[in-house]
């Protein structure tokens, strides 16, 4: 205990800094533990498909690449910080979401065929 009363006498900013850097550590440890846990849950693997998800979230789920997903369907790259879901998607494609799930699932088994690791 007398060590750190005399690193934080003595090198007070270094101390708020080191322990500063332990803060952001943490917070992506508990992150990456927690997606981590989340995908390995069996539940969230090949779910059932609806509006709200996003196409990086339907790739990870059915464990395809999400740029070939992308170009199977063929959809325009999104842009940087775009996450369009599949509602929005449809609606921009001028198709219903049951229609562009149907596409979405077959270009899933297309990808699976052609990688039969996955």
């Amino acid at each position: 205990m007398k060590a750190l009363a005399l690193l934080w006498r003595r090198h007070r900013l270094l101390t708020l800094a080191f322990l500063g850097s332990l803060l952001v550590a943490g917070v992506f440890a508990v992150r990456f533990l927690l997606f981590v846990l989340y995908w390995h849950d069996p539940a969230h693997r090949d779910q059932p498909l609806e509006g709200w998800m996003t196409i990086g979230y339907v790739a990870h789920s059915y464990d395809v690449p999400r740029d070939l997903l992308i170009d199977a369907l063929r959809l325009p790259p999104p842009g940087k910080g775009e996450r369009p879901t599949l509602d929005r998607l449809a609606q921009g494609r001028g198709q219903t979401l049951a229609a562009f799930e149907d596409e979405i699932a077959a270009a899933i088994a297309r990808l699976r065929a052609e990688d039969p690791h996955r």
